[in-house]
């Protein structure tokens, strides 16, 4: 699976081109005169959301059999007999179909409906998406819709309808990892940037919203880097007698050569003065009224010159540096009162489900909703504003009125991502002409996470599975980096620490394993290489490990061998009960 375009918004690494061929890589020539598929009963109508096409055709797509309808385009031969009226994924889209939701496979505007478009330069006319092998003997269909006619989905994704009314391009199903979090990373960067301005006592942990520019020389004025003496001209010195020089005092009278007056630190510097000579490096004869230097004087030694760290109008730290304590020193130091930040982002939390309780032990079908308990604290952790969760049930013009409705910048749902009857999040962002960037990821668990934006430039979403640690991926593939882009953090680029145990792997998709961070020896002893331990209890359904854990590793397809090392993901908690080796791990 290919990662979106460096630099790209959306991620479309397999839509289809404008110069792409008509045809589905790989599927066998229609005969003259074949008259159209008929929509497929309970497919969407138009204006409903359409499916993902992203796929490919496979390489071990078979010919027709003799006979079979050459109108049901699909990986592997149709069954003699088969109707002709069922198109499968990829097949071409209805006669009339609204062009505000294109049909799968559909080509990007200004694309032929009737013809095969030419291929992209250099490119070959067959040529299959997603690393699908193609047939160097494929030929378009005569009058067929122009699409790139992808494979069809991933089983058990293809009763619910996907991508949003606006999209030309529809986004692959089942992104890489990576590429996901780099979608949502783009994403939240192109958002709008709100600022506001904050006193220094609130700023604390905000993202400066503006460069933060010196106000002020600094120093202001020449000051004394020591205690000790300032002298003019060449030594000994006779020493003036008049309280000397201390911080915060105004303008000094100036020396004159040969004059010598003691001086703090902070102090400023009178005029016409050489040096500061240190306290320890300076002798005094009081009898005599004369100061001797011990070592030799240079000029301007421990005097800090005016604008000696910064210039008034110079950059100090660009926008998007998070303020720490020494960046609101430093802000103190150039003049500011207050910072301008970024404003938190708003998020609105929707709980999907007829099936959840909120108080009280599970009865009668019925589960305890873990998800609304903790997603609130989870983002609040990474700096944003939280509304309080809203419980839909599950309740589609409810949701609807939900999402078209909010003021939030970012929305996330809990569950209703998959293909199930009351599995409403696809079809009521069809419904409301939503965009789709990443609508599932090759990542377990949580692979039906998905990642919209509002018609009108209106809120993003992100819908979670309802899983509970599936969500807590999704959380930390698409929410936390979007929610880093709006609130101008920088990526974080992630590190990597050896595993103890080995971790199986998924055949193709990447997994989130929580683990906890242990170093050698026993439990609690010092010293020793770090490295991760991974922790049982990880099925998508449970929260026993990630209770436990203070990170989740990420597993590359294949898995990994004990003492490989793993990219980590830190969780924004410490664990809230003590590790022990017999119970999680």
């Amino acid at each position: 699976m290919s990662a979106s375009r460096p630099g790209a918004f959306r991620s479309d690494a397999s839509a289809s081109r404008s110069g792409a061929p008509a045809s589905r890589s790989g599927a066998p020539a229609s005969r003259p005169g074949a008259s159209p598929a008929s929509p497929r009963p309970g497919a969407p109508q138009n204006g409903a959301f359409p499916r993902s096409d992203a796929s490919a055709s496979r390489s071990d797509a078979s010919a027709p059999r003799p006979g079979a309808s050459p109108a049901s385009p699909q990986t592997g031969a149709p069954r003699p007999g088969a109707s002709p009226a069922a198109p499968q994924h990829g097949a071409a889209s209805r006669p009339g179909a609204s062009p505000a939701f294109p049909q799968t496979g559909a080509s990007r505007s200004g694309a032929s409906p009737a013809a095969p478009a030419s291929p992209r330069p250099g490119a070959s006319p067959a040529a299959p998406q997603h690393g699908a092998a193609s047939r160097p003997d494929a030929a378009s269909r005569p009058g067929a819709s122009a699409q790139t006619g992808a494979a069809p989905t991933s089983p058990g994704h293809g009763a619910a309808p996907r991508h949003g009314a606006s999209l030309n391009s529809p986004p692959p199903r089942h992104l890489s990892w990576r590429a996901a979090r780099g979608v949502a990373t783009r994403a939240g960067q192109c958002g709008a940037v709100r600022t506001e301005g904050l006193g220094l006592g609130l700023a604390l942990g905000r993202v400066l919203g503006e460069a933060l520019v010196a106000l002020t020389d600094l120093p202001s004025f020449d000051t004394s880097a020591m205690d000790g003496w300032a002298v003019a001209g060449p030594g000994p010195w006779r020493i003036r007698d008049d309280g000397g020089i201390l911080a915060g005092h105004g303008a000094p009278t100036p020396l004159h050569d040969g004059e010598a007056v003691r001086i703090a630190t902070g102090g400023r510097i009178p005029a016409e003065v050489t040096a500061v000579i240190r306290s320890e490096h300076a002798h005094a004869d009081e009898a005599k009224g004369l100061l001797y230097a011990q070592r030799s004087v240079s000029q301007g030694q421990d005097i800090r010159p005016r604008g000696q760290e910064c210039r008034s109008g110079e950059i100090l730290l660009p926008a998007g540096t998070v303020v720490t304590p020494a960046v609101l020193g430093l802000a103190a130091a150039a003049g500011y009162d207050e910072l301008p930040v970024r404003a938190r982002p708003r998020v609105d939390v929707l709980v999907l489900g007829d099936e959840l309780l909120t108080a009280g032990l599970p009865h009668d079908g019925l589960i305890r909703d873990a998800l609304g308990p903790m997603i609130g604290p989870w983002v609040r952790a990474l700096g944003v504003e939280v509304a309080p969760p809203r419980r839909l049930g599950d309740d589609a013009e409810a949701l609807r009125k939900a999402l078209t409705g909010s003021e939030a910048d970012l929305i996330i749902t809990t569950g209703g991502t998959a293909a199930g009857p009351v599995d409403h999040v696809h079809r009521v962002l069809g419904r409301i002409g939503a965009e789709l960037l990443v609508d599932g990821v090759a990542v377990r668990p949580g692979h039906p996470m998905l990642l919209a934006r509002l018609p009108s430039a209106g809120p993003w979403l992100v819908g979670l599975p309802g899983n509970p640690l599936a969500a807590v991926s999704g959380l930390l593939t698409l929410a936390g980096p979007l929610l880093g882009g709006l609130a101008g953090r920088t990526p974080d680029d992630g590190y990597r620490v050896a595993v103890r145990d080995d971790v199986h792997g998924h055949p193709h998709d990447t997994r989130l394993v929580p683990v906890v961070h242990r170093t050698a020896g026993e439990p609690g002893t010092a010293g020793g290489a770090e490295h991760v331990v991974p922790l049982h209890y990880n099925g998508p359904a449970m929260l026993r490990g990630i209770a436990a854990a203070d990170g989740l590793a990420v597993v590359e397809p294949g898995g990994v061998r004990s003492g490989t090392e793993v990219e980590i993901l830190d969780l924004p908690w410490a664990p809230a009960t003590p590790w022990t080796e017999g119970c999680f791990t």
